[in-house]
């Protein structure tokens, strides 16, 4: 792992909560955050993907900046992306006024980049950003991918960027990230953004990960670093397993998002089902599949 890193281990993308007339609900995040603290886990990531950040309005997400930021004493990242450089470093400002570790940033998203423009992108907004802060590579999304050159060479020469998540379901991808990026900087950062790369990405000298079912089974991605620390190979292949099967969360419903917020919703009780993304909400069928494979899982 990469021991030199201060933003290493298991980070949770947190859903971000909305009450039946769909403004974020602040007191069922606080909860939400209050169970992500107690849990064990590393860090906190507020408005990623699963948050949801590209149907939030900007006024929406300075309020949820500044309120989020007092509801956890955990290391918390924030995903100031953007299609508005003006509004990513609005949002990078008042994410470093309100005390946030560090920021998350997805390269230019609806226009196709070449490299020489995504190295263009991020050294300016380095210039422009007052902290530390992540890329946030997800080609799904973008259209682009920041591959283990590109990002090498950044990291060489810019000492405010710490990290990247790689959404990539390819685990050479996140190998090729680690390996070079740890030829230039020992504090460099990899993170995989998919849930069962935990180990892998360990065993590759990676940071660790930053998963949806943090969300949910936050205690089983904690025990999987206490495993990594102690090194029980025995409990990191159970929990390995575990994760394995659970994934086919993912699988359930129109969209990931969803499904994650509906399970916890059903779960927990303290947060609506309710997502921005239209004509998403799960079945009563699929909602019983959820609940089974989570109930069957804490069977065994």
């Amino acid at each position: 792992m990469s021991s030199q890193s201060e933003f290493r281990g298991v980070w949770c993308p947190s859903v971000t909560p909305f009450d039946r007339q769909g403004r974020i609900d602040f007191a069922a995040l606080n909860q939400h955050f209050a169970r992500l603290t107690a849990s064990g886990i590393d860090t906190l990531l507020l408005m990623g993907s699963i948050g949801e950040f590209a149907s939030l309005s900007q006024q929406e997400r300075l309020l949820l900046l500044r309120e989020a930021r007092t509801m956890s004493a955990l290391p918390m990242v924030a995903n100031v992306s953007s299609t508005c450089i003006a509004d990513i470093v609005q949002l990078a400002e008042q994410a470093d006024q309100s005390g946030y570790d560090a920021v998350m940033v997805l390269p230019p998203y609806y226009y196709a980049q070449t490299r020489r423009q995504l190295l263009s992108y991020y050294r300016e907004l380095d210039k422009r950003l007052p902290g530390k802060w992540f890329a946030y590579n997800f080609p799904a999304r973008t259209g682009c991918d920041l591959d283990a050159a590109l990002v090498a060479e950044l990291a060489a020469e810019l000492p405010k960027f710490v990290g990247i998540k790689d959404t990539t379901d390819c685990l050479s991808h996140n190998r090729l990230l680690i390996d070079e990026t740890q030829k230039v900087r020992a504090d460099f950062a990899v993170l995989s953004g998919y849930d069962e790369y935990l180990l892998p990405n360990l065993l590759a000298g990676g940071a660790g990960i930053i998963s949806g079912l943090n969300n949910l089974v936050p205690e089983l991605f904690a025990a999987a670093m206490q495993a990594w620390q102690r090194k029980d190979l025995a409990a990191l292949t159970r929990i390995q397993q575990r994760i394995g099967r659970l994934m086919a969360i993912y699988t359930i419903g129109d969209d990931f998002v969803s499904a994650i917020k509906t399970t916890v919703s059903r779960r927990f009780g303290y947060m609506t089902p309710d997502s921005r993304n239209t004509g998403g909400a799960l079945s009563e069928q699929q909602c019983l599949a959820a609940e089974r494979l989570f109930s069957e899982e804490n069977e065994r």
